[in-house]
């Protein structure tokens, strides 16, 4: 299927609006992630992989903040047949791409699609693997400790939690580096000055990134015994915690 190309802000318009997952965006949006998450295709695949082997049958996947529906269809590749795929998301525009998707690949395992509001927190069941990728981002901090706790207790013993972010480096001169290094990224990537910076102000309060130890932290403190990083790229972390 080919993706309709992200331009959505080279229009000068945007200026002053707040990044949002309406359906302007997810018209797009699979463009905008292809170009703007570094190594996002084989990230997927390592998602896919993992998931693969904490998968238990019978179990629940779940997908929160799935969008357009591009991790459960990568998932379905690598998981077994007994299981249930379970995607999330806010936005009705995202899910109703990922619906699309997912109905023309004509999975041969039962999947549904949720719409939810992640900030007023979720019930999750009989989970053996639970992905946020580039997600818990966008939660407000206020409400994220709540929601890691509330997904610790949905996932069966030893499951696993894939988190995905965007991070702060722990030294304001390595953050700025690794910020410069991605805007070289995207500007490879045919973004244009004007693109990065009308993009940059519109996340500015709407993305709340963490450092990787806060995240470590709010795992471990939160039902997960374990966890450690399976992907970094300057300010993008993976990480992979166990209950």
């Amino acid at each position: 299927m080919d993706k309709e190309k992200d331009e959505l802000f080279r229009d000068p318009a945007r200026v002053g609006r707040e990044f949002d997952f309406g359906a302007e965006t997810a018209q797009v949006f699979d463009d905008m992630l292809a170009r703007s998450v570094p190594f996002y295709d084989e990230l997927q695949n390592m998602i896919a992989q993992l998931a693969g082997d904490f998968a238990t049958p019978g179990s629940r996947i779940y997908d929160l903040g799935c969008s357009t529906g591009n991790g459960l269809s990568t998932m379905s590749r690598f998981l077994p047949e007994n299981v249930a795929l379970l995607g999330v998301d806010a936005s009705q525009a995202m899910l109703e791409k990922a619906r699309a998707k997912l109905e023309k690949q004509a999975l041969s395992r039962p999947w549904k699609l949720i719409h939810a509001d992640l900030n007023e927190g979720l019930s999750l069941d009989n989970a053996s693997v639970v992905v946020m990728n580039l997600t818990l981002q966008f939660i407000r901090p206020l409400y994220r400790e709540k929601l890691v706790r509330s997904i610790a207790e949905g996932t069966n013993r030893g499951g696993c939690f894939i988190l995905v972010e965007k991070v702060l480096g722990q030294d304001s001169l390595i953050n700025r580096l690794f910020i410069k290094h991605y805007y070289d990224f995207k500007r490879r990537q045919g973004y244009d000055e004007s693109e990065i910076m009308r993009k940059r102000e519109a996340l500015e309060n709407i993305l709340v990134p963490y450092h990787q130890k806060e995240n470590e932290t709010l795992l471990l403190n939160n039902g997960f015994s374990s966890c450690d990083c399976f992907f970094r790229w300057y300010n993008f972390c993976g990480m992979l915690a166990i209950k």
